[in-house]
């Protein structure tokens, strides 16, 4: 069984940033986009860039003195990663188990209830599509 790819919050901040900036980016246009206040050191970035690296979420390629980053997987396959991991754990991988967590712990108003109800049928209405064809 592979191993689970554990991502830390920091290490999602700097994810996103990344995703956000686009190709190639450098620990310094991270560090300036995140922390402008110095709320973290530029070396900091620069480790948790290398160690994301590491995990192979990220390529690197120096050029001139500069190592610049850019993302081997998309945010959306990572949060499918992510949250099969939490249906997998928690809910012993029942999506419809995690959706009624969810609707259950009153998270959702009626706009964002009216809103999901939405999204379902518009699923719905393609997968139905699909299974005609």
């Amino acid at each position: 069984m592979p191993r689970k790819l554990k991502i830390t919050k920091v290490e999602w901040e700097i994810m996103e940033c990344v995703w956000n900036l686009g190709t190639k980016v450098s620990a310094r246009e991270v560090h300036n986009r995140l922390y402008p206040e110095n709320g973290k050191a530029y070396t900091t970035i620069q480790t948790i860039l290398n160690t994301l690296q590491k995990k192979g979420l990220l390529e690197c390629e120096k050029i001139g003195m500069v190592n610049f980053y850019t993302p081997v997987k998309s945010r959306k396959s990572m949060m499918k990663a992510e949250l099969s991991g939490i249906a997998s754990q928690m809910f012993q991988g029942s999506v419809p188990a995690l959706a009624n967590f969810l609707i259950d712990t009153n998270y959702l108003g009626l706009d964002e209830i009216e809103s999901i109800k939405e999204l379902l049928k518009e699923k719905e209405k393609k997968l139905r599509s699909k299974q005609n064809d």
